[in-house]
């Protein structure tokens, strides 16, 4: 067996998975045979949970029944929203709540605990709850913190315009819900990352659906996966906070040794898919509102980084322009991209569990191996 380490597994293969494919050469990302572009611009996120979970997109009336069953799960146990309520009472960190409330959905779940892990019916069922209630838990968890009673879920609305609902009281207009619907679309799947490995370790030692969900979450909320785009935004304000100038402030950041945020992937050589079709969002809901600065600036800082270092933008980059523009607190961008990503984290979860081995890697030992043992009272 080779001893050579693959840091961070870089160019491991490890599983086979039939939910999406990338070609970092090309900038494509693929879903299940389907274009991303053809399904963020076309398809809604249920179709793409459907297409996602049983391999084939829905005809009219499958998604009907699908899209019904989705809207029917929407609501919280009272526990776990009291749950809620006092992690956002309590100050804590948002993606925490996420985790903490996620891992409770397990006790209030009808399905019968004594259920197989790996009995794929049950986990389409689980599946369909917790991606129902995620957002749920998101928007009362923000309204709590701002001291106004949470909204409670419509089942006449679709996922994403009942999650905009949920958090302003308000139905959204038609842009900012299609806007928001791509969104969840273009998160949904994006191979092997460290939060679906996660959920996939998780679920190869036979642990239940909410345990690898669990798992994921906790993985995602990191800064150099999930948080990136919280920090892009941070970036862009503090950009236009100094008075500097988009390439004066870029080059001081460079020549400090700092990152430049939603730049940069361990898949793309080439600019995201993702994030060509948000920025073209980026660019129409700034001309919406008769403010294009956060999508010119942008636009900056990408030709800049492109002619200087060779870099091209990730999905975080303009998804990161997209939410401010649509009046989301940046602290919940994390948590957003966990409610698109659960529904490829089930998908992956699916598939481990239909052809389990549980992943058990190994670590080159670097330590000693001969020491003397010498007693307490002599060391």
């Amino acid at each position: 067996m080779s001893e050579e380490v693959k840091r961070g597994l870089e160019g491991v293969v490890v599983a086979e998975s039939g939910l999406s494919f990338i070609n970092g050469d090309e900038g494509r990302l693929i879903y299940r045979g389907y274009e991303i572009e053809d399904l963020a611009r076309n398809a809604s996120y249920e179709e793409v949970l459907y297409l996602l979970w049983h391999g084939e997109l829905p005809t009219r009336d499958e998604l009907a029944d699908f899209s019904e069953s989705m809207a029917e799960e929407r609501e919280l146990d009272e526990d776990v929203l009291d749950t809620v309520r006092k992690l956002a009472e309590a100050d804590e960190q948002p993606m925490a709540a996420v985790r903490t409330a996620v891992s409770m959905l397990s006790a209030y779940d009808p399905e019968d605990a004594d259920a197989e892990p790996t009995d794929r019916e049950v986990n389409l069922r689980k599946g369909r709850r917790i991606t129902a209630k995620v957002p749920t838990l998101v928007a009362a968890f923000k309204r709590i913190r701002n001291g106004n009673d949470p909204v409670e879920p419509r089942k006449d609305l679709g996922h994403a315009e009942n999650f905009l609902y949920m958090l302003n009281d308000e139905e959204p207009d038609e842009v900012l819900a299609e806007t928001f619907d791509m969104a969840l679309v273009l998160h949904a799947d994006h191979g092997l990352n460290a939060s679906t490995f996660s959920s996939m370790v998780t679920s190869s030692t036979l642990s239940d659906l909410h345990s690898a969900i669990t798992s994921a979450v906790g993985t995602l909320a990191g800064p150099l996966h999930g948080g990136a785009n919280a920090n892009v935004m941070k970036m862009l304000k503090e950009i236009d906070e100094s008075g500097k100038g988009t390439k004066t402030w870029v080059d001081d950041a460079l020549d400090r040794g700092d990152r430049i945020m939603g730049f940069g992937h361990r898949v793309y050589n080439v600019k995201d898919p993702r994030a060509k079709i948000l920025g073209e969002k980026s660019e129409e809901l700034g001309e919406a509102a008769g403010d294009t600065k956060w999508y010119e600036m942008s636009v900056e800082i990408e030709e800049y980084m492109r002619d200087e270092k060779g870099l091209a933008p990730n999905v975080d980059f303009y998804s990161a322009s997209t939410y401010y523009q649509m009046g989301i607190p940046i602290d919940l961008y994390t948590p957003i991209f966990a409610m698109s990503r659960v529904g490829g984290w089930i998908g992956h979860v699916l598939e481990q569990y239909d052809d389990n081995r549980l992943i058990r890697p190994r670590a080159k030992y670097t330590g000693s191996k001969q020491e003397d043992w010498v007693p307490i009272d002599e060391r």
